[in-house]
């Protein structure tokens, strides 16, 4: 895992400075190592994080006779089978790294390679031959992708500070973006909330030519099967329970394998307590003869706390386990630097534990771990599935969706079930026959209403979500309501926030890399291929997950209900006594500065939090301070003043090929 970064000049040779800056921006996600290429048209920057073949995977990396360049940021797990299909094709490995696996493939397969690859990438090809660089993002997002393109060049990086370190960079938010992180939760790639900055769509590579012309390629996208086909939906419907199980074991086991034994360091897992790292921990376990190393989260508050789950799972593998206990006011003290590798809006304080537990990780000496990331996305289990299924029998029989509502949310003080009237009014709002996005509009317009906060110049005129659905494949009319929904989770929740927000940044905050088991390839077109009443079986979430591992994992965690992961929001700037910082960038004059909300709005949300200490407000309410918090302080670090963000110098050595001043390989270890 790594941070890549890099400049395609098409006026004169790249700034050899401005590619070292934007690398030294990045440093966090690569400690152990850096280095740069540059020729007359390119300069590509890389931060390493040593994982694989720690001695000799040095990028950015070459082919033989220095015609192709890659600098690599993620895993491909499946380079060992790579290597020996590529190496019976005539071609000759200096290293055992997966990196050296792309530049042999690259030249192999060309765009071809990305289909072949099995892993998580972000990634930048220099071909001398075709005076073209590819950037390329894995299938789900997993790990991201920046740039931005101008009249005389086009910078990347992994992240958006990296591309800040060029001044000429524009700094300011786009209106649009911040719509559509009050919709969804995050932007759609290719969208930022960063003006004239986009990021690499997942599943998709880009192709810059000599010229500056960008082309966009799609590579892979969820799809799901085709209800109206008889014959397919026949033969799926002869595929019994304990047969689809058992190919899910099967899949789940050995995409566990790769990601935990591919490595030259040690790997750990996490445990949440729920039934996804249950199974991902309980797997992997069986790939190592000393003790599993397990990492929890926990909270002083035991509404949000599922420590007697992870204890009992802990206990049951034997693992050595460490958990970190999270505090409101940890919460408030670390949230800056949250957003800071964010780099987003957010909607909830949920990331600052997340980057807390990665934290644990490396104080315990690990660089990866094992995750259970994906796995409601890929299997069926959020909540926002059952309500899918929900008001689509609403459309039908009115009476018996108002009764199945009553089965959800347990885990919610305030359930829907406990009103009927709001119950009524939100699972039957917008119920347009046809309509391929209907499981999602209530969380959508739920959501939509921070928007009245907005400033005029703030507000757009487009619909956001009406645009989403109109993007949806055409055959999504033929999926079950469980495939649209997730099809939407996986376009949008999921690269823009999970893998994002509360996976990648907040792990490589701490220069972890998080590996995840559920969004393999080939488990994701199997399980797309499982019939939907299979995956979710009436309104029970991951019907067909618990019962391909009901033997390695407790009853106590199977029969429970599924519970979100959560933090403390509002009470956590409130509660104690608000943190020395949150005046400052809340105040009159800076929300004015930054232009996004309307002040007089902003003071009255935060008196309100005040008077009781942010413990009695609702969720929209605490929605809206979390998202008020947050733009002001990426506006505060990236956009005020000269928009330079601070970054940690690296005594790390360099390796640099610079075709413009030695035709040698150098290295060079900073003072």
């Amino acid at each position: 895992m790594c941070g890549i970064s890099g400049i395609r000049s098409y006026a004169g040779p790249p700034d050899a400075e401005l590619v070292r800056r934007m690398m030294a921006a990045l440093f966090h996600r690569g400690p152990d190592g850096s280095g740069y290429y540059r020729d007359e048209h390119v300069a590509l920057g890389h931060t390493r994080l040593a994982i694989v073949d720690t001695a000799g995977g040095v990028q950015p990396m070459t082919n033989e006779d220095g015609t192709v360049w890659v600098s690599f940021n993620g895993e491909i797990f499946n380079y060992v089978e790579l290597a020996a299909q590529l190496r019976d094709r005539g071609h000759t490995f200096r290293t055992h790294s997966d990196t050296e696996v792309i530049v042999h493939a690259w030249e192999e397969w060309g765009t071809g390679c990305f289909d072949r690859f099995n892993g998580q990438w972000a990634l930048a090809i220099w071909d001398r031959r075709t005076s073209s660089l590819v950037l390329s993002r894995d299938r789900f997002g997993v790990r991201p992708l920046f740039y931005t393109q101008g009249s005389d060049r086009l910078l990347f990086a992994s992240e958006v500070k990296a591309l800040l370190a060029d001044p000429e960079v524009p700094r300011r938010f786009d209106p649009a973006g911040l719509d559509e992180v009050l919709t969804f939760w995050s932007t759609l790639a290719p969208r930022t909330v960063f003006d004239g900055i986009s990021q690499v769509p997942p599943g998709s590579y880009l192709v810059i030519g000599p010229d500056g012309e960008t082309n966009e390629h799609r590579f892979w996208s969820p799809s799901f099967p085709d209800l109206t086909d008889r014959a397919d939906r026949a033969d799926r419907a002869s595929m019994g329970a304990e047969e689809a199980a058992e190919a899910l074991r099967e899949a789940i086991v050995d995409a566990a394998r790769l990601r935990f034994t591919r490595s030259d360091v040690p790997v750990g897992a996490y445990l949440s307590g729920g039934l996804d790292s249950a199974v991902t921990a309980s797997v992997v376990a069986g790939f190592t003869e000393a003790p599993l190393h397990t990492f929890s989260l926990r909270f002083a508050d035991a509404e949000f706390d599922e420590g007697s789950y992870q204890t009992l799972m802990a206990r049951r593998l034997g693992t050595r386990h460490e958990d970190v206990v999270v505090r409101e006011r940890d919460i408030a003290e670390i949230f800056p630097e949250v957003v800071r590798h964010a780099e987003t809006p957010l909607l909830r304080t949920a990331p600052a534990p997340m980057f807390l537990l990665s934290r644990l990780v490396r104080e315990a000496g690990f660089k990866v771990v094992v995750t259970g990331e994906g796995a409601d996305e890929v299997l069926g289990g959020y909540d926002i599935f059952r309500e899918a299924r929900v008001r689509e029998l609403w459309t039908r029989d009115p009476a018996a969706a108002e009764a199945a509502v009553e089965r959800l949310y347990p885990w919610m003080r305030r359930s829907p079930n406990q009103a009927p009237a709001f119950a009524r009014s939100f699972f039957g709002r917008n119920l347009v026959a046809g309509d391929p996005a209907m499981s999602h509009r209530p969380r959508w317009d739920s959501t939509s209403v921070l928007k009245s906060m907005l400033t005029q110049d703030m507000r757009v005129a487009a619909d956001a979500a009406g645009d989403l659905a109109a993007t949806m494949p055409a055959e999504s009319s033929s999926w079950d309501v469980l495939s649209r929904a997730q099809w939407l989770e996986m376009t949008t929740l999921l690269p823009g926030y999970i893998l994002a927000s509360q996976g990648d940044r907040m792990l490589m905050g701490n220069s972890v890399e998080g590996r995840f088991p559920f969004l393999d390839p080939r488990l994701a077109e199997l399980a797309g291929q499982v019939p939907a009443d299979l995956l979710m079986r009436g309104l029970d979430e991951k019907h067909l997950l618990k019962r391909a591992f009901a033997d390695l994992v407790p009853a106590e965690i199977l029969a429970r209900p599924k519970q979100p992961y959560r933090a403390p929001d509002a009470a956590a700037f409130f509660s104690s006594g608000s943190p020395d910082w949150l005046d400052a960038v809340t105040s009159p004059s800076a929300v004015r500065e930054a232009g996004v909300f309307r002040p007089e709005l902003v003071e009255r949300l935060l008196a309100k939090c005040r008077r009781d200490g942010g413990r009695r407000i609702g969720n929209t309410d605490s929605m809206r301070l979390v998202a008020v918090i947050s733009v002001q302080l990426l506006h505060h670090d990236f956009l005020a003043g000269a928009g330079q963000v601070e970054a940690r110098p690296s005594q790390a050595p360099m390796a640099v090929f610079d075709r413009l001043r030695t035709p040698e390989m150098t290295q060079l270890t900073p003072s």
